[in-house]
């Protein structure tokens, strides 16, 4: 390393942080470098993440920005330490979504999708994805994600759309894609089928209706039902066969209300005898469990809604009408023919979907299925046997359970933006034909052909995104050097959804594992803990974080928040406290920039270092391992919560104070250790902290004196990480300091009890041990100036009839001898403050005992009762410790 250092002769800096400049400065700065371009030719060792991808259907929301804060540290941190970091870039084309936001545009225009024809809806559908695809990209490189852009990838992009082409084949060609009727979930709001996942269970406030089924011949049997409407396709009434109400009239027949319909009562295990009146309707085209039922009885399914939720012809005098008009329509018609016995409230569960909230239908369909058992076991061993890891490790129960219980999984959906699926059928022959290629003309008679006009589920192509975004099935030399990749950071919430798809299918194509451990970081929610919703109008805009706090200071927040298996509660507190950390950062290289530009040397001297120099040097080397450590076990709250006690209440709260009078002192001798000790802490900090603060911290280290770049761009980005330096750890400096600090605090809190004392005063300290006194005594000048005293004197006891404050350390009696004070005014001054203070506190004790208060105040009004509880009660102590002594 040169030892040459210089000032870059640029103006002061400003007195405060401003963020939005130096955000995209530096972002524009990094581009136009392309430092963060991974090299495949490299001999560094690799380190690999593919981004979970975003949706093209807006902005980033404060998940997503979570999410990406925390990959990027990791990717910084990496690149930083050495590696050859390849962190790949890309969005989703998420179809129903998609689908959602264009259809709600075209029905301000007056128009629907089936006016507008396949055609035109998709080159609106790829306007929209230019659009927000590229605002997505800028709103992460606003967040400061270090991505290798000139990887980007599109799940629709050319190579990836081959990739997912390859896959559906194969699967075809072994039997693992399969076409079929069966039951799936219907959204009548986008006329698609959705996977078990895609529905959302909300708890809801219903009405559970009792009907009388009339018994051909005579009696009657009733039925307990949620949803009267599908009544009307109803194929059999079920109990339980060990029921003793009903064992009589199992295999009689009732006639089904309004239509008359001749249906017979069966008997089936599947059958609660405690829900209702413990016989229920069986109805296989509208119920997922009679579905099931109704294959074991041989029951016909009838099916008596449309995709529209609409009522069939099925339905009889209800053909035509929605859903629900028709549960009014059909329950006053139950209640006028005396067959509606009653309805009570029920709360219970009822699935909506995912992307428009609308509520679902199970309906009985033709669609692709793909067999997941085959496909599940690999990925269960995966796990089992440690091939991959996840954090934290109560996941693994979860995913354990479901791919353990798998069904298979419905692919097609009836939406035009997606992969189209690669199937053509030929009416003339009765064939189906799964191709790579598009085929011209049937194969067997050479007629013509038509395509199916579903696509694939969204989850198909981001199943495939850690090989697929390195240009599988090609045998590219990305995939050769950066596959498997090493962590997978994302959402607890899509464990299901992506993770458990992406092990099953990277197994299943690459014979290996697509990453090596999955981070699962936790759901951003409210100040308060709750989950953030329209409903409840607390959504947060990651967008005005930014623009308020700065994207440094929200980064660190999240990184500070994030505790493995816990959720993120984004307190403005939080992050005020992040934009403090920011300015405070800020002001420190601010101060210490002009006593740099004089430096002499690129490192600490071996000669003249105080004792508070080798501590901070040896503080400097310990945290940097302690951060180190924390980000290998993903502890990125440990790692922030490292660096910022570091920065702000050692560097900042002592070396720099302990430090002032040698920097202003006049003597290079003096100085310029200090000097060389504060560049040399300096850098390691803010190198330490550039990835959870890039933006700041480049600024900053590019203001200090710095050794000329080794490379073509000198840039903290690319700079090495801090590492531990054992020739730098001094446990005896550490040790004194520590002291020093406790006294320091000791003395500082005798004084503030005390009103009567004004101006400089002694101050006496008595070391319990020959180390203490040592340590103490070289740090005396040290002592005065943190205390301002007038003197301190280390003596070996303390003169019991001196008039004076006193209070103890682990290693020293402390004493602020009170000699010009005017002890019984001071008396008098401290017990009416104590008496003011026990009256406030007696004013906030009626507050927390009043039950009322508790229960209907705001959360924030409670807590700052409580916090103000706190600091009174721990006020009242040291006064009255400070009076007892004056007493005494």
């Amino acid at each position: 390393m040169s030892d040459t250092w210089a000032g870059r002769g640029e103006s002061p800096m400003a007195k405060s942080f401003d963020p939005k400049g130096v955000e995209e400065k530096w972002a524009t700065f990094w581009s136009d470098h392309d430092l963060f371009h991974a090299d495949v030719r490299s001999t560094k060792p690799p380190f690999v993440m593919v981004i979970p991808p975003p949706n093209i259907t807006g902005r980033l929301h404060v998940g997503h920005g979570l999410n990406n804060a925390l990959q990027d540290i990791l990717a910084r941190w990496k690149r930083m330490s050495g590696h050859d970091v390849l962190w790949i870039p890309g969005s989703d084309h998420a179809s129903i979504a998609t689908h959602v936001m264009i259809e709600r545009q075209l029905e301000s225009e007056g128009l629907t999708r089936q006016q507008l024809g396949r055609e035109a809806f998709l080159e609106r559908a790829w306007a929209w994805k230019q659009r927000f695809g590229s605002e997505i990209v800028h709103q992460l490189r606003q967040l400061g994600a270090s991505c290798d852009w000139s990887r980007e990838r599109f799940t629709m992009d050319s190579g990836l759309s081959h990739a997912v082409r390859e896959v559906f084949v194969r699967l075809y060609e072994e039997g693992l894609i399969y076409r079929g009727r069966y039951l799936i979930n219907w959204c009548p709001r986008c006329r698609t089928a959705v996977s078990d996942l895609e529905v959302v269970h909300k708890e809801t406030e219903g009405r559970l209706y009792t009907i009388r089924y009339p018994l051909e011949g005579r009696g009657e049997i009733r039925v307990a039902t949620t949803r009267p409407e599908t009544i009307l396709g109803d194929a059999a009434v079920a109990v339980h066969p060990d029921d003793p109400r009903y064992k009589a009239m199992v295999g009689r027949t009732v006639l089904l209300p309004v239509l008359g319909r001749a249906i017979p009562i069966v008997a089936d295990a599947y059958v609660d005898p405690a829900f209702g009146t413990g016989a229920v309707k069986v109805t296989p085209a509208h119920d997922p469990k009679d579905f099931d039922a109704g294959k074991r009885l041989g029951l016909e399914p009838i099916v008596v809604m449309d995709e529209g939720a609409r009522m069939t012809a099925a339905a009889g005098p209800y053909a035509g009408l929605d859903r629900f008009a028709c549960r009014s329509a059909l329950l006053e018609r139950l209640e006028k023919d005396g067959l509606l016995v009653g309805s009570e409230a029920h709360r219970h569960a009822v699935g909506h979907c995912q992307r428009c909230d609308t509520v679902v239908e199970p309906m009985i369909s033709l669609q692709w299925f793909v067999k997941m058992a085959p496909l599940a076991a690999p990925a269960l061993a995966a796990v089992e046997q440690g091939r991959i890891e996840l954090i934290p490790d109560q996941w693994r129960k979860t995913y354990n359970e479901w791919l353990g219980n798998i069904r298979d999984w419905c692919i097609s959906r009836q939406l035009w933006w997606g992969h189209r699926i690669p199937a053509w059928y030929c009416d003339r022959c009765n064939v189906t034909l799964v191709a790579r290629k598009d085929p011209e003309a049937c194969a067997k008679c050479a007629g013509p052909l038509r395509q199916d006009p579903d696509i694939l589920d969204t989850w198909f192509s981001s199943g495939l995104w850690a090989f697929s975004t390195m240009g599988w099935p090609e045998k590219t030399a990305d995939l050769a050097r950066y596959y498997p990749t090493h962590v997978l950071v994302t959402g607890y919430d899509i464990v299901f959804f992506w993770v458990a798809r992406m092990v099953m299918l990277s197994l299943k194509f690459m014979g290996e594992v697509p990453f090596r451990k999955v981070f699962f970081n936790g759901l951003v929610r409210d100040e308060h803990g709750e989950k953030i919703s329209k409903t409840k109008g607390n959504v947060i805009d990651l967008f005005d974080l930014l623009d308020r706090y700065g994207a440094d200071a929200v980064r660190f927040t999240y990184a500070a928040l994030t505790t493995p298996g816990s959720d993120v509660a984004l307190a403005p507190g939080r992050l005020e406290g992040s934009r403090n950390f920011a300015n405070k950062m800020w002001n420190v290289v601010r101060f210490s920039l002009p006593h740099l530009q004089a430096r002499t040397s690129a490192v600490p001297p071996s000669q003249g270092l105080t004792t508070a120099d080798r501590w901070i040097l040896s503080r400097s080397s310990v945290v940097a391992g302690e951060v180190s450590r924390a980000l290998e076990s993903y502890r990125f709250d440990e790692a922030a919560d490292a660096i910022y006690h570091f920065a702000w209440h050692e560097v900042c709260d002592w070396y720099i104070e302990i430090i002032k009078i040698r920097l202003s002192s006049g003597r290079d001798d003096l100085a310029e250790p200090a000097r060389a000790t504060l560049a040399h802490v300096l850098d390691r900090l803010l190198k330490m902290l550039h990835p959870f603060m890039p933006f700041l911290t480049e600024e900053l280290w590019q203001a200090l004196p710095r050794v000329a770049a080794k490379g073509p761009v000198n840039s903290l980005s690319v700079a090495s990480f801090p590492v531990q330096e054992p020739q730098y750890e001094d446990p005896v400096a550490t040790r004194a300091i520590g002291m020093l600090m406790e006294v320091v605090t000791l003395r500082r809190n005798l004084q503030a009890g005390l009103r009567g004392v004004t101006g400089p005063v002694q101050t006496l300290v008595a070391p319990f041990t020959p180390e203490a006194r040592e340590a103490l005594e070289s740090l005396r000048e040290e002592l005065r100036v943190l205390t301002r005293s007038s003197d301190v004197r280390i003596v070996a006891t303390l003169d019991g009839d001196v008039t004076a404050v006193r209070g103890v350390t682990a290693d020293a009696e402390v004493a602020l001898p009170l000699a010009k004070l005017d002890v019984e005014a001071e008396r008098q001054r401290l017990r009416g403050e104590i008496e003011r203070a026990a009256g406030e506190l007696a004013g906030h004790d009626a507050k927390l005992s009043n039950d009322s208060f508790l229960t209907r105040a705001k959360p924030d009004a409670v807590d700052k009762v409580k916090r103000a509880h706190r600091e009174l009660t721990d006020r009242i102590a040291k006064l009255k410790t400070t009076l007892a002594q004056l007493e005494g």
